[in-house]
Parts: C-alpha cells; sequence; structure tokens
C-alpha cells in the first residue's frame, strides 16, 4: 500500500472552511472576541489558516494568519479589533494553495468602499470568471474562489443603488457550492447557495446582536440564540435599516451535502433541523443491521466514528468499549522527515488501549475510507496492541466520484474503491471483515429527510459541474506571488 508522502489528514475527506459573521450596532458585544470564540468552535472545518476582519464606523481592519485560531490570535490583537461589524474565516484549502495570501476573510478596496468577505465552498464556473475578468484587466492576488466573488461583487456594485442588490446580481453569475458573509461598511450581509450544498445558520444575541455561523456549535460558542438555518438561496442582510431578505432559490432543489452529518460537522451541531449525533448513531444502527458480525467489543475512530460505534453497539448488543485515544495537540504540521516516520505517524495522534483490545475481536467504526492508508496504519495498530480479530465498519458507501463543491476527495485514479472490490480493499486494510454502508440505507439515516447531494458515492450531481479542461488555461495566471 503506498503512503502518502505529505500531510496525514489528506487521507481523509476534508470541508474546504468554516465561517462567521457578527452584526452589533451598538457594541453590546465585542465582535473579535465573539468571532475567535465562533471560530475556535469551528476549528475542526479548517486547520490551515484563519482571520477575522471588524469594520469600526466605516473603517474594515482584519487580522489573519496561517495555522490554528488559538496560534493566529492573542488578546492584545483582538482587543484592537474593535467595532461593530465583523466577520471571520477558518479554512481548509479545496481550492488554491495553502499560503498565506489566500487567508481570509478577503478584504478588498474598491470604486465604492471597502468589503470584507468569508466564504466556504466552490464555485464550478470561477476558472471561466477568471479568465473573463482578466481579460478586462482584473488582476487576481490569490488562487481562491472568494476573490472571484469579490470582483463580481464590485462589478456589479458599480450599476445598483445597495450592496445586497449587488449581492443579489452576484448570485445571478456565481454557480457551485457557497455559504457566504460580506461585509460593508454598513452592512453585513449572508447567502447561501440555491441548492443549499453547505450549512448557514444564523443566532440572535438581545435585541439586536445578530450572527451567523456554518454550524449551531459556533452560536453556543459565542452565547447566541439559534434563530434558524438559512434558506438554500436565501439572502439576509442587516443593517441600519433593520434586516431584510431575499429568496431566490427551489426548494426542490435542496443538495445539502451528506457528508456534514457522516464527518464535516461537530456532534454538537444541529444542521437543518437534524442533529449530527443522532444521524451518525443511526448510520452505526444500520450498519449493525446490514453487517453483523461476532465480536467482544466496539470501538470508533475518534471523533465522527465513536458516535456510529455508539449506534452500531446500541443495535447490535455488543459492549461499546474506548479502545482508541486521540491526541488532540497535534496539529496539523508536524515533522515528518522520513518515510519510517510518516508511516508511524498515525501513533502521534491516535493510539490503541491496549489492555482493552488485547485477545478481543473488535468491531472498528470509522466514517469513511478514501485512499485507504490511515485505515490500514489502524487495523495495524490494533493488532499490535493484540485485538485478536479487526473487523472494519464504515459509516458511508465507498468513495466512488470526486466532488466539485468543495470537499477534499481527490480524483477516481486516486480513490481506492475505484481500483479494488471491497474484499481487495479488506485485504490491503489486513481486516478480518469490511462492510460499508450501503446507499440505501444511507437514505435513511436521516428519516424523513430529502434533498441531500450523494455525489461522491452515486456520480449524480446535483448542479453543473466544471468545466475541468478550462484550469489548466487559467491557473497559470493565477499563481500566488512567492515571498522570501
Amino acid at each position: 500500500m503506498n503512503v502518502l508522502p505529505e500531510r496525514e489528514e489528506y487521507s481523509k475527506p476534508h470541508e474546504e472552511c468554516g465561517v462567521f459573521g457578527i452584526y452589533s450596532p451598538e457594541g453590546a458585544v465585542h465582535p473579535a472576541f465573539a468571532c475567535y470564540n465562533g471560530l475556535l468552535s469551528l476549528q475542526h472545518r479548517g486547520q490551515e489558516s484563519c482571520g477575522i476582519a471588524v469594520n469600526q464606523d466605516g473603517v474594515i481592519s482584519y487580522s489573519k494568519d496561517m495555522g490554528l485560531v488559538t496560534e493566529a490570535f492573542c488578546r492584545e490583537t483582538l482587543e484592537k479589533l474593535d467595532g461593530q461589524i465583523a466577520v471571520a474565516h477558518v479554512r481548509y484549502s479545496t481550492a488554491g494553495g495553502s499560503v498565506r495570501e489566500n487567508a481570509q476573510p478577503l478584504v478588498m478596496r474598491y470604486a465604492k468602499g471597502t468589503l470584507a468577505i468569508a466564504h466556504n465552498g466552490n464555485l464550478t464556473n470561477a476558472s471561466e470568471l477568471k479568465q473573463e475578468m482578466q481579460q478586462m484587466g482584473c488582476i487576481f492576488q490569490t488562487t481562491i474562489d472568494s476573490e472571484v466573488i469579490a470582483y463580481v461583487i464590485a462589478r456589479e456594485r458599480l450599476h445598483c443603488h445597495s450592496i445586497e442588490e449587488a449581492v443579489v446580481r452576484t448570485l445571478d453569475t456565481i454557480k457551485g457550492a457557497y455559504s457566504l458573509l460580506v461585509m460593508s461598511p454598513q452592512k453585513l450581509i449572508a447567502a447561501r447557495d440555491p441548492h443549499g450544498f453547505r450549512p448557514l445558520c444564523m443566532g440572535r444575541i438581545g435585541e439586536d446582536t445578530w450572527v451567523f455561523a456554518s454550524e449551531t456549535c459556533a452560536l453556543d460558542a459565542c452565547g447566541a440564540e439559534f434563530v434558524r438555518d438559512l434558506e438554500p438561496g436565501e439572502i439576509v442582510m442587516v443593517g441600519p435599516d433593520g434586516m431584510k431578505t431575499y429568496k431566490k432559490g427551489d426548494p426542490s432543489k435542496k443538495a445539502l451535502c451528506i457528508f456534514e452529518y457522516i464527518y464535516f460537522a461537530r456532534t454538537d451541531s444541529i444542521i437543518d433541523g437534524v442533529s449530527v449525533y443522532e444521524a451518525r448513531k443511526n448510520a452505526g444502527r444500520l450498519l449493525a443491521k446490514e453487517s453483523p458480525v461476532a465480536a467482544d467489543m466496539v470501538i470508533g475512530v475518534p471523533e465522527s466514528g465513536v458516535d456510529a460505534a455508539i449506534g452500531y453497539s446500541e443495535e447490535s448488543g455488543i459492549p461499546f468499549q474506548k479502545g482508541i485515544v486521540r491526541n488532540s495537540y497535534i496539529g496539523r504540521t508536524f515533522i515528518k522527515p522520513t518515510q519510517e516516520e510518516r508511516a508511524r505517524s498515525v501513533q502521534l495522534k491516535l493510539n490503541a488501549i491496549a489492555r482493552e483490545v488485547a485477545g478481543k475481536r473488535v468491531i472498528m467504526l470509522d466514517d469513511s475510507i478514501v485512499r485507504g492508508t490511515t485505515s490500514g496504519r489502524i487495523v495495524r495498530m490494533l493488532r499490535e496492541a493484540g485485538a485478536k480479530e479487526v473487523h472494519v465498519r464504515i459509516s458511508s458507501p465507498p468513495f466512488l466520484w470526486p466532488c466539485y463543491y468543495g470537499t477534499d476527495i481527490p480524483s477516481k485514479e486516486e480513490l481506492i474503491a475505484c481500483q479494488h472490490s471491497v474484499d481487495e480493499i479488506c485485504a490491503m486494510l489486513g481486516a478480518d471483515s469490511l462492510a460499508y454502508l450501503s446507499l440505501d440505507a444511507l437514505h435513511h439515516m436521516i428519516p424523513g429527510r430529502k434533498g441531500f447531494c450523494d455525489a461522491c458515492f452515486t456520480g449524480h450531481y446535483p448542479a453543473e459541474i466544471p468545466d475541468l479542461t478550462s484550469y489548466s488555461k487559467i491557473d497559470q495566471y493565477c499563481m500566488p506571488i512567492k515571498r522570501v
């Protein structure tokens, strides 16, 4: 089995980022500290970079950097970022390189003033829009889709009377997946794409402070009361004249990414009215019905695999045990200079509790298998800890198709399920058995709910996908300038 020469996390799917925004006109809530707490709660959505932009009486200031939220911000920095409106962002790169220039929020000055933008998702027509604007003389400083959105908003604002009208017009131009926050000198605008691929919710603190976030756990972190999720295609504007909403979506086309429930979202979040924890437990219960096996214990790979393991245990009657411990203090960029160290790096993040698993028949629940490298190392780790048998159960179907909407699922050539049968993958992992959640069970994981994107499992894309041939034409003009 090939060992990845670079980031360990790449053997798991990743969502692009998380967004957070707050409007507190009377200064009842310090915006930067609220953003900081919100970003800490959204850290699981992106660990490469983070940033906060604050508007104080029409003047936008910002701070952003590579690394985790706790690494990028200190109290002194947050205290300087005072104002009435703020947007914030944590990033994992799926489109655009992992460099400081691509960190968000993106702040730009144009003829009508200043904008700050925080964006989660991928545009499927970003390449053609870049090409069009470059032909008009636009110079791009980043390689991220968010800059395309910013240019389109700036262009539209020159031909209309308000920033919210410019955003409405922009959403008629851009295509793909996005949860979007736009901060102008006086207003905060939140928007969700017409299919609702990416989650976005709103909350309230007191009478006049409004909060927007990718997940409800971020609302909890800053003391906001959940109000509701934004609907697909909905635009919400808060400003001096109060709140306005615009709706451009078609409810029948709703296609929230199903992987929010399988892996992306935090366990304590509620997305579009559905508990992430309950959805994951349901997946485990369904797996136990579909793929039972005699064993002594059920364990879960932290974190998302644990919830599914609890469901599997409840349905099967096999005791749930904590068989694997996660080291939460290992960052994404720890040094792995040699092949041997890379191969053992999983034990820096995950380690088996040998006294629990030794001599036991173990059922191991995990959320997904992309390339199989990490899963294989975990199975081997359990074997080395003395496990008698290791049966792997995956709480999602096999990945067979790439994602074009902002999820870091690679090309078909890199997906292990595209190249090998279940039995072959089982042998490669070194497991005694392997079973995935079926597509039918996946659609029963969230009872009574419809409108999900499962294209990575089925190849049925609910929205247009990009013209991949255009990427190579434009990328040569979009490389970031390196600072030495």
